[in-house]
C-alpha cells in the first residue's frame, strides 16, 4: 500500500510515528502546506518508507498530481474539516481511496436552527456516494477515534451484544489538565469551535435527525480507569449522521464531557463573535487586513501537539449501548482510554492527538490486508468490528467493556 497523508499537525505526526511500527505499508508522502512540518514529520518517523512533500490541501489539482506521481493508493486526510470536500474530491479525480477523521461541514437551518436539521455533517460526501460505488473506489469517512472507534464500537454491540438496540450514546470525558495553563484545549479549538457551537444533532427512529440548543441535557457519566464522573453535554457529531445509517437503534446521541468552564469560555467566544469563520477588517501596519476571529483565536492558544509535556491524567472515548439480549434488559460502555503519560513515553505524543491517530492507521492495515474492503462512501459501522477490535490490541492498546 502507498499512502499518502495530507496533514503534518499533531495528528499527522503521531500517524507516523504509529505507521512506522507497522509493515502493512511501502510508502507513506506526508505533505503539509509548511514542508518544514512534513519534514519534520517524516524525521521523527525515522524510517525510509517516509517522504516529505509540501501540498496546499485546498488546491484539489495539485493534490491529485501528488497522489499519481507517486503511486498512491490512498489519500489520508488528517486536516481540519474546511479541507475536506477538497481532499475527497482530489482523491476521486486521481482514482484512490479515501480516508478521513471528520466529515464535510454542516450549516444550520437558516430558520429553524435548533429544531430542524439544515445540511447535515457528511451530506456533501454522501451526495457523491453513487459516483465512488460505480468507480468501485472507497471513501471510508468518519475514521478517527470518535467518530471512528465508537462507531467500531456501535456496529460490535449490535452484532455480538445485543439482539435489539433501545439507544446508542457516545460518551467522551476525560481528566486532563496542563500544566501553566487556565484554558489550553488539548485538541483543535478550530474544531471543537465547529462542533461545541453549531447545533448538536439527535436520531431518533420516530423522528429522523434533529437539531437542539447546545450544551443541552447535561448528565453526569462515570468514565472508567479513574478518570471518574463528568458532566456531558449534546455536542454536534458525526456519529449520530453515520451510525443509524448501518445499526438499527431507537436513539442517538453524541455527549461530550467538556467541563463548566470550558462550556463558560464558548459561550463567551460566541457572544463577542470571535467564533466566526467570515472575515473581518482590522487596521494593520500597512493598511486594513481581513482575518477570520477564529483563526485568531486559535493562533493566540498553544498548539495541542506540544502541550504532551505539561498534560496529565486520561482520556476516554466509548459508547454506551442500551438495549435487550436474551429477552433481559442489557446496559454497556464500550471504552478506550489512553493515559498520557504512556502515549508520552511511548510515541512522544499527547494522548488526544495519539488516541485520534491511532485508529486510521488501523483502518488502513484492514483494507491493505483485506479483512475490510467496500466501494462507496460508507462509515465506520459499514465494516465488520471483530477484525478491528483484535487489530487494536494487537498494536498494544486494548478496549474494554464494562456492564452497567
Amino acid at each position: 500500500m502507498r499512502v499518502l497523508l495530507v496533514g503534518a499537525g499533531g495528528v499527522g505526526t503521531a500517524v507516523t510515528r504509529i505507521a512506522a511500527r507497522r509493515p502493512f505499508f511501502d510508502l507513506m508522502v506526508v505533505a503539509d502546506y509548511d514542508r518544514a512540518r512534513a519534514e519534520a514529520a517524516v524525521a521523527a518517523a525515522g524510517d525510509d518508507r517516509f517522504r516529505a512533500e509540501r501540498v496546499d490541501a485546498g488546491d484539489e489539482a495539485a493534490v491529485a498530481a501528488l497522489l499519481a506521481r507517486h503511486g498512491c493508493d490512498v489519500l489520508l486526510n488528517a486536516t481540519d474539516p474546511r479541507f475536506v470536500m477538497p481532499l475527497f474530491r482530489a482523491a476521486r479525480k486521481a482514482g484512490t481511496d479515501y480516508l478521513d477523521m471528520a466529515m464535510s461541514l454542516s450549516r444550520p437551518h437558516p430558520d429553524l436552527p435548533y429544531e430542524e436539521c439544515g445540511v447535515k455533517l457528511g451530506d456533501e460526501q454522501f451526495a457523491l456516494a453513487g459516483e465512488w460505488e460505480q468507480a468501485g473506489a472507497l471513501a471510508l469517512v468518519g475514521m478517527g477515534v470518535e467518530p471512528g472507534l465508537s462507531d467500531v464500537f456501535a456496529r460490535y454491540a449490535a452484532d455480538e451484544l445485543f439482539d435489539g438496540i433501545e439507544e446508542i450514546g457516545i460518551r467522551d470525558g476525560a481528566n486532563l489538565t496542563v500544566d501553566g495553563y487556565d484554558f489550553a484545549p488539548s485538541f483543535s479549538i478550530w474544531t471543537t469551535i465547529e462542533e461545541c457551537l453549531n447545533p448538536p444533532v439527535v436520531y431518533e427512529r420516530e423522528r429522523g435527525w434533529f437539531t437542539t440548543e447546545p450544551f443541552s441535557e447535561p448528565e453526569l457519566f462515570d468514565f472508567p480507569d479513574g478518570i471518574g464522573p463528568v458532566e456531558c453535554v449534546n455536542v454536534e457529531h458525526e456519529e449520530v449522521l453515520l451510525v443509524p445509517r448501518w445499526v438499527d437503534a431507537r436513539r442517538v446521541t453524541f455527549k461530550y464531557g467538556l467541563g463548566r468552564e470550558f462550556i463558560e469560555t464558548l459561550k463567551t467566544l460566541h457572544l463577542l463573535g470571535l467564533d466566526r469563520t467570515a472575515p473581518v477588517t482590522v487596521p494593520g501596519a500597512e493598511g486594513p487586513v481581513e482575518v477570520s476571529p477564529r483563526d485568531v483565536v486559535a493562533a493566540s492558544l498553544p498548539d495541542p501537539a506540544t502541550l504532551g509535556e505539561r498534560m496529565r491524567g486520561k482520556t476516554c472515548a466509548g459508547a454506551w449501548v442500551r438495549g435487550v439480549k436474551d429477552g433481559q434488559p442489557r446496559e454497556v460502555y464500550l471504552y478506550h482510554v489512553v493515559d498520557n503519560e504512556w502515549s508520552m513515553a511511548e510515541y512522544g505524543c499527547q494522548a488526544v492527538v495519539w488516541q485520534t491517530a491511532l485508529n486510521p492507521v488501523v483502518a488502513l492495515e484492514l483494507l491493505a490486508t483485506g479483512a475490510w474492503s467496500g466501494s462507496g462512501v460508507l462509515g465506520p459501522e459499514a465494516f465488520p468490528a471483530r477484525p478491528f477490535l483484535d487489530l487494536l490490541t494487537e498494536y498494544g492498546s486494548p478496549w474494554g467493556l464494562r456492564e452497567e
